[in-house]
């Protein structure tokens, strides 16, 4: 492999002049301890995962940057086993520990405001009522968050911190975050030519949906999709008893409704709860699922005025345990 740039100079930098969008995008993914990070010409890539059935993706495209510079390591043209794309250059990828990211970017933020933002209450990850149906203007307010200043990124290379300079009111603090060596990851599967759902509604519907059923202390939920009547249901069930939410086909309700055939499949409901903070964020939610019951959540968020972000959420459907789904039906 050959360098294409300095090596005294980093193979990343960028300047953002709005630490909270870094800070309440990464959020919406902080469910594990470390991020699997991709650094293109194109921006940041975080992705999170949880046991294999639950992975989170958030990315900062470079648009979020005021300056952003990528020097990627360019393969030798001369190898034989060179592949095609390769000659654009290779992507950075890093591990890192997000909760000390995120510890990072809010540290010049007010206490009462850090308590509210690292609450663990996930009704709506930390935003009052009245806040989070704002919508994303308001929870990116400087006056919610107690967040502004600069943020510099940078990385010199693999291997090397992550070195982050956060600088307000004539205070400057530099903090380097250890990278770790990425492990081998595999993104969660949606078979795009096989969609058996496909409905887009108003996040804050979704979410207070998943907030009504959460009063039964669930551990599954299930969703059911028809062409008929409940044309989009959720129903959770747990030791406290069950409960249903359903909406109907109204165009005002869902904005976009296509389920060919009647598709039912069950999750883990704390997984489905770990996407509460997006939920509580974004404007809108495309609701996918496919046919090996892999269930994709992606919210659309505003980060100002004429710019949105998409965060993903994907999951595995559960499948019952040998012998539990029996026990359940002697039960009933």
């Amino acid at each position: 492999m050959a360098s294409s740039h300095d090596p005294t100079e980093p193979m990343f930098s960028a300047v953002s002049s709005s630490t909270r969008q870094l800070f309440q995008l990464l959020r919406c993914i902080n469910f594990a301890p470390r991020a699997h990070v991709q650094i293109t010409k194109t921006g940041l890539r975080f992705n999170v995962e949880e046991s294999r059935v639950m992975q989170g993706m958030a990315f900062l495209h470079k648009s979020l940057f005021t300056s952003y510079t990528f020097i990627p390591t360019i393969a030798d043209p001369s190898e034989d086993d060179t592949e095609p794309g390769e000659e654009d250059g290779e992507p950075l990828i890093l591990e890192i520990s997000l909760s000390s990211l995120l510890e990072t970017l809010q540290i010049f933020a007010s206490n009462d405001v850090k308590d509210r933002w690292s609450s663990r209450d996930p009704t709506y990850g930390g935003v009052t009522g009245s806040i989070a149906r704002g919508g994303p203007a308001v929870a990116f307010d400087n006056r919610v968050l107690g967040m502004a200043g600069v943020c510099r990124l940078s990385c010199a290379g693999i291997g090397e911190p992550l070195c982050i300079v956060l600088e307000e009111t004539g205070v400057t603090t530099t903090c380097e975050l250890m990278t770790y060596e990425p492990e081998p990851r595999a993104d969660i599967p949606l078979q795009k030519d096989a969609i058996s759902q496909k409905v887009i509604m108003k996040a804050s519907w979704l979410h207070d949906a998943i907030t009504e059923l959460s009063s039964t202390s669930p551990t599954r939920l299930t969703i059911v999709a028809s062409p008929t009547t409940p044309y989009f249901a959720l129903s959770s069930s747990g030791p406290l008893g069950s409960a249903t939410v359903e909406f109907s086909k109204d165009p005002q309700l869902l904005e976009t409704f296509h389920v060919p055939r009647r598709v039912v499949n069950t999750y883990k409901f704390s997984l489905i709860k770990g996407a509460c903070k997006a939920m509580a964020m974004a404007n809108k939610v495309s609701i996918r699922g496919d046919d090996q019951g892999v269930l994709s959540l992606q919210f659309m968020i505003e980060v100002d005025e004429d710019r949105v972000s998409f965060v993903d959420f994907r999951f595995v459907a559960y499948i019952p345990e040998e012998g539990e789904g029996d026990e359940e039906d002697e039960e009933d």
